[in-house]
């Protein structure tokens, strides 16, 4: 009896460690995609005169936190995410978020503050590009 109990035991043990480990991989799995700068960059392609303008503002004031080209850092989520997608987050999500700041709510890199130095008509330019990058890594 005893050692049929045991038996049990090393079995729940065996499978709550499995399941801790599967969790933790995909945990960090998230987390390099996330934060890798090189993995939604679109492959060989120069960015289009038309949004040069939003990949200049983008990267004088979404860089620091969004990454080069929109593929997260640390301090932010990557833009160029199914997520981002205009399905789920709207040019007007992009405006707002700029005009007054927004509530973490899909990641965990704490609240975005408002950005003052961009204008609606940057904000514009700014979404032009992030879409470019969207479609250059197939998310849409």
């Amino acid at each position: 009896m005893r050692q049929k109990m045991f038996g049990r035991i090393q079995v729940k043990v065996w499978m709550a460690s499995v399941g801790f480990a599967v969790m933790v991989g995909a945990l960090a799995a998230c987390e390099s995609n996330a934060t890798n700068q090189d993995a939604a960059k679109p492959a060989g392609s120069a960015t289009p005169a038309d949004v040069q303008a939003g990949e200049a503002k983008f990267s004088a004031n979404c860089a620091a936190c969004h990454g080069v080209r929109g593929v997260g850092t640390k301090q932010g989520p990557p833009l160029v995410h199914k997520i981002y997608e205009p399905n789920h987050h709207a040019d007007m999500a992009f405006q707002r978020a700029a005009e007054n700041g927004v509530r973490a709510h899909h990641w965990e890199f704490g609240n975005m503050p408002k950005i003052e130095a961009v204008t609606s008509a940057d904000v514009e330019q700014i979404i032009r590009y992030v879409r470019w990058l969207q479609r250059e890594a197939g998310i849409y």
